[in-house]
């Protein structure tokens, strides 16, 4: 493999590589947030967050405090859920999905009954992809050396690329039947709507002439 090539690869990595996304948002506790997430097929996907409650007597928010959890609803394209569970107030989940297209990850807290109308803060992060595997933790798992783990990051972003390239084809394939359908769906209202003007026509044409026979004109 020449230097070029190789400069070659490095970039598409670096240009399809998954990404990771972090903010964070003010919700009341009874308020559900959903976010809305393409992800490929067999993607791993790790969300991170952090719950903060609001303290009105300092006016910032304090760290969460004790019967304070998230709950984590996760729905696929199909809207079935493949994730319902509630954590503590600061954590992690994951997931691998097995349908590509939108996913829907809400958001919300647990309960009400202890802070009652109180506003809290959520720190969240999501990372897809590669991004979402700790792979300092698989190095150690599978003792691997530091050239090995990053040939195994190299697979996986290869192997990232690829389910990606695969999602935009799936898009492409939904895109394209949603058009036909919709250009046949046209072509068969202006069918209708000719048929129609043509019955009327033919409706006002007979009506007219049995007034004029029935007047004694023809």
């Amino acid at each position: 493999m020449t230097s070029k090539t190789f400069l070659s690869i490095c970039l598409i990595l670096g240009v399809f590589c998954a990404f990771s996304e972090g903010l964070y948002f003010h919700i009341g506790e009874t308020e559900r947030k959903c976010f809305i997430e393409e992800i490929p097929d067999e993607t791993m996907v790790t969300g991170n967050y952090k719950l903060q409650l609001f303290d009105p007597r300092t006016g910032g928010f304090m760290p969460s405090s004790p019967g304070l959890g998230m709950h984590v609803e996760i729905r696929d394209p199909d809207d079935k859920i493949i994730l319902s569970r509630v954590y503590s107030s600061e954590g992690r989940f994951t997931f691998t999905s097995h349908t590509p297209g939108e996913h829907v990850i809400c958001l919300y807290s647990n309960s009400t009954k202890w802070f009652s109308g109180s506003q809290l803060r959520v720190h969240f992060d999501i990372q897809v992809g590669e991004h979402a595997i700790d792979y300092a933790n698989v190095a150690q798992k599978e003792k691997l050396t530091e050239l090995q783990l990053r040939v195994r990051q190299l697979l996986d972003q290869v192997d990232q690329i690829a389910k990606e390239q695969n999602y935009q084809r799936y898009r492409e394939e939904r895109f394209r039947q949603t058009s036909d359908s919709t250009n046949q769906r046209v072509l068969w209202w202006s069918i209708s709507q000719i048929g129609i003007l043509v019955g009327m026509g033919f409706w006002q044409m007979r009506h007219l002439k049995s007034f004029f026979e029935a007047k004694k004109l023809v």
